[in-house]
């Protein structure tokens, strides 16, 4: 059977919903089954940056409460970057980086079969090809605007209102 493991670029993921379907309320245990279908899940990696409670405390209370949702899903881990002030806004680091690293080395441990990047960053193409090179596939979910991501992939799961239009929250305050 088909192994799978899912790296999902939260950030990226959060932004689209708000600006393409103008929600965020993504059930991620449905999601998680739409991707995978009939295959094996091996684990879902989860990457965002923490939001300080020193700069807003009740986002950070937010954004712990949605992590502490992800966290009763199984096989579901959440690694986290930092936020670094620049100027009046943050900036996300390490999440990418984390993303990429964590893709190719478990395809180098033989660890999946196929990886799901849940992106629509083009700077991930240099990482899936790499992937790639190892004899593993590709499979990337994003939205319409991921030219780069696209053409690395070696299958597309366009996240639009017609595809996700099954995965949201049913029960108010489950992720």
């Amino acid at each position: 059977m088909e192994r799978v493991s899912i790296f999902i670029d939260g950030s990226n993921l959060y932004h689209g919903l708000k600006t393409y379907l103008r929600r965020t309320d993504l059930d991620f245990a449905r999601f998680i089954d739409w991707m995978v279908k009939d295959r094996k899940l091996i684990r879902t990696y989860y990457y965002n940056a923490t939001v300080s409670a020193k700069h807003n405390q009740q986002r950070a209370r937010d954004q712990q409460r949605f992590f502490a949702g992800l966290r009763r899903i199984p096989c579901f881990d959440i690694r986290l970057g930092r936020l670094e002030p620049r100027g009046e806004t943050f900036v996300e680091k390490g999440v990418d980086v984390n993303i990429a690293v964590d893709m190719l080395s478990m395809a180098m441990r033989d660890t999946y079969d196929t990886a799901i990047l849940v992106s629509s960053d083009g700077d991930f193409a240099k990482a899936i090809e790499a992937v790639q090179e190892t004899g593993k596939h590709v499979e990337v979910a994003c939205f319409h605007k991921a030219y780069h991501v696209k053409q690395s992939a070696d299958r597309i799961l366009e996240l639009n209102e017609n595809s996700l239009s099954k995965l949201w929250r049913t029960i108010s305050g489950a992720p």
